[in-house]
Parts: structure tokens; sequence; C-alpha cells
């Protein structure tokens, strides 16, 4: 009988530790094959299957999927179906999925995966990061991570939280790994050529940015099918709260590069506008293949036409330089056209312009111009240095002068030095991966997170009031 009791209570200690093993997520990470886990949790935007695209040898085949039964989650299965059945370079994702109204309980509940992706509706969004992180997950999160001055709220505790339950939560700021960013970066950073950034004002502001972007487009040759939700500002957030996420975040990294902003003593907002893209049933109902409008967007409509304010301006200071950034929305772009977009940032020695629109053939160009008091032959010398160093790490960079601009230089980038939007997922992922073997992600990822949601959730409430 002894002999009896001491092997029912070793069962029972063995018992009780694989239960708090399967409780509680595997989050030491080395490195090896398949370490990773990933948690899909309400996949409701084409980013959330953009880490599947291609395989990295640290995520594991099996995928574990939480959705409401509904067409977003059998678009997400179909993506992921696609890339299976490739015949080049085939993946071989296992998908787990469970269907429910249920379903973020449900994926608290079962405690399987390590890294949970999110790529949604943005309303839950903060919620969803908040309730992964608490019950000790990781948490890898497509923008924009909070819409609202209570959204914003959340997620300072969500970091809280992380970091009492040392896991982490970054956001996929993907802009960071287009060559063109990474290059402009450098140049802005190489004081011969650049000098000192500027401070500007409001109205003539020392980094100005404005990105055009359309409802209707196609994505990888296909009609972009939206969710019915993407045009409720309350769900999908208003467009001052959307793109501006990725501008914002280049403005500092460029600026400021591994330099903590504080939100409460970096950032002034100056000023916030929005106006609405209007949208008829027709339109609407090729972006979304529902017929007529859902009743919780019925408070936009007036006339027949659905109201999105999807376009505005935010003007805020950070570190006393003035930034002024303008983001618009259309409907669908002209025909033989295109997303545009347009920046400048200046310095005491340079000037650097990204231009895309029709003269580029819509695709982004840099330009460097010298400052107008500056010695040319000065500037040449120091332009010319500044692109002998990036060649080292991008070998077939060049300077083209300009066509229309005496003084100002193209700095050529060919094809074969970039990549497409879309690869950018995976070079995050890697990132946030590498940031989890190593345990190091940096003190300024996080307050720099926070400082760029401050700035849009507040020019939000500015805009509402104006």
């Amino acid at each position: 009988m002894k002999y009896l009791n001491i092997a029912f209570l070793f069962l029972l200690l063995f018992s009780c530790k694989q239960a708090d093993k399967k409780e509680t997520p595997i989050n030491s990470f080395t490195g090896e094959k398949g370490e990773v886990k990933l948690i899909v949790l309400a996949p409701g935007h084409f980013h959330a299957d953009l880490l599947q695209k291609n395989k990295l040898d640290q995520i594991n085949d099996s995928v574990y999927v939480y959705a409401q039964e509904g067409s977003e989650l059998n678009q997400y299965i179909a993506r992921v179906e696609s890339y299976n059945n490739r015949e080049e370079n085939p993946t071989q994702w296992q998908e787990v999925v469970y269907r429910g109204d249920d379903f973020l309980e449900k994926m608290l509940e079962d405690k399987v995966g390590n890294v949970v992706v999110l790529a949604g509706n943005n309303k839950e969004k903060t919620r969803y990061i908040f309730e992964s992180v608490a019950a000790g997950f990781n948490v890898l999160s497509d923008k924009p991570m909070a819409i609202n001055k209570d959204s914003f709220e959340l997620l300072k505790q969500a970091y809280d939280t992380a970091q009492a339950n040392n896991v982490m939560l970054y956001d996929m700021m993907t802009e960071r790994y287009d060559v063109l960013n990474i290059i402009e970066q450098k140049l802005i950073n190489n004081k011969d050529l650049f000098g000192e950034l500027q401070t500007g004002t409001e109205s003539d502001p020392a980094i100005s940015m404005e990105s055009v972007h359309h409802f209707y487009k196609e994505v990888s040759g296909k009609t972009l099918i939206r969710p019915a939700w993407y045009y409720d500002v309350e769900q999908q957030g208003e467009g001052i709260a959307d793109v501006t996420t990725h501008l914002i975040d280049l403005t500092h990294w460029k600026s400021f590069p591994e330099e903590v902003i504080n939100y409460k003593e970096d950032v002034e907002i100056i000023s916030a506008t929005h106006w609405p893209t209007e949208l008829s049933l027709d339109d609407f109902t090729k972006s979304t293949n529902v017929d007529t409008f859902p009743n919780y967007l019925e408070k936009y409509v007036k006339d027949g036409k659905l109201k999105v304010y999807a376009n505005g301006t935010i003007n805020y200071k950070v570190k006393d330089v003035n930034v002024g950034l303008k983001v618009i929305w259309n409907y669908k772009a002209p025909e033989g056209s295109g997303d545009t977009f347009s920046a400048t940032m200046k310095g005491t020695k340079a000037s650097l312009k990204t231009i895309q629109n029709k003269s580029t053939n819509f695709t982004k160009q840099l330009y460097v111009e010298k400052a107008a008091d500056l010695n040319k032959d000065e500037f040449e010398s120091h332009l010319r240095e500044a692109i002998e160093e990036i060649k080292k790490d991008f070998p077939t960079v060049s300077l083209k002068p300009s066509n229309s601009n005496t003084g100002e230089y193209l700095i050529n980038i060919p094809d074969e030095e970039k990549r497409g939007h879309e690869a950018h997922f995976q070079n995050v992922a890697q990132s946030f991966f590498d940031f989890l073997v190593n345990q190091n992600l940096p003190e300024w990822e996080v307050s720099n997170t926070l400082a760029k949601y401050y700035i849009i959730t507040t020019a939000v409430n500015i805009a509402k009031e104006n």
C-alpha cells in the first residue's frame, strides 16, 4: 500500500506539472527550427497571412487559427491554401482552425502556440492584444494597434502587462525595410551631406508627407474584397489613425534613430483636420460584395452616399521639429494611375525628397537637393562620398542629375535592390523573432510606439472637435 501511495503521489505531481506546462505558453526561444508556433487570431485583413506567404525556418508548420465563421476567415484560409498549392516554392502549412463566436476565450483556454498574430478589425484589436499578453503570449500586431483615446490607454496597459509577464508586443512597421527608406535614413544622418534637421514652422514644416490611397484596387492581380466594417471608422479607424502610423514611424525612425521619444515631453500636437470620402452603394458593393449598407453604417449615409472619414491632416512637433502629414483615400485611381506619395525632409545643407506619381511611373524615387546657399562643389563632393558608403550595402545604387532642377540628383535604386511590400512582412517577423531569442527589444521601440499612437489618437479627437 505504501508503494501504491508513493506511485499515486508521483503520478499526481507529474500530472500537475503537465497541466502547468499546457497552461503556460513556452516563451524560451533559441532560434531553432519550428519553435515559433503562430496563433492567427480573428484574421480580417490580408496582412494576416503575409507572414505565411514564404517559409521562415523558425515558424512551425502547424498554425492555430481562432475566428468567427465567415467570409474573412474563408478568405484567409483560401490565401494560405494558395501558398501551399502553388507550383514554385510551395509552403506546407497545416492550419488547425477553431470556428466560433467564443474564439478569443477558446484561444486563451487552449494555450497552444506562443506568438499571436493580429491583423483585422481595429475596434477589438487592442483588447485582443491586452488579453493575449495578459495570458502570457507574445504578440505581433498589424497597425494600427489603437484608433482612439480609450484604446490608447488600454495599449499602455498592454505594454506594462507584457513587461510584467516577460513577453513581447511588437508593431509591424514594414516600411522600415523598404530600401529607399533605409538609404534615406543613412543620408539624413550624414551630417556632412545633410547638415542638421531644420525645425521649420507649422505652415512650412521641416518634415512633410502626403500619402494618397484608393479603396478599390487589385492585389496580386485580383480585386481586393474589403470587409464591410472597413468603411466604419469606429471599427477600421479614421485615415489619420491608420496610414499615419507608417508616416510617423518613418519620421521618427529616420530623424531620431534609436532615440527615445517620450510623448509626454517630446511631442506637441498643433492641429488636425478630417473630411470624408463619399461612396455610392454601387461603389460599396463592388468593393465588399455586400449589396446593402449594414445598419452600423447608416448613420454615415446621407442622400444615398456613404461618408467615410478617411482623409485628414496632422501637424505636430517632435523634439521641436515641425512635422506635417496628409492622408487621402479616394475610391478608385484614374485609369493608368495608382497610389501616390510625396515627402520632404529639410536639412541645413540639403533636402531629401521622395516622389511617387505619374512622372515616376507610380514608383517611389528619392532625390537629394543642395541648400541654396551651399557651395556646389562642396555639396557634390559630400554626396559622392555618401553614395560610395551606401554602395557597400547596396552596390548597384548610383547618382543621376535631375532633369528638372539644377543642384538636384536622383538616388538611382535599381529594381534588383528592391523587394516588394509583401516581402517586408517577413523582414518584420525575423526582427521580432530575433528579439525573442536575444531578449533585447530596445527601450526606444516601446516609447516610440506609444508616442506614435498618442499622436494619432489625440489628432482624431482634435479633428472631431473641429
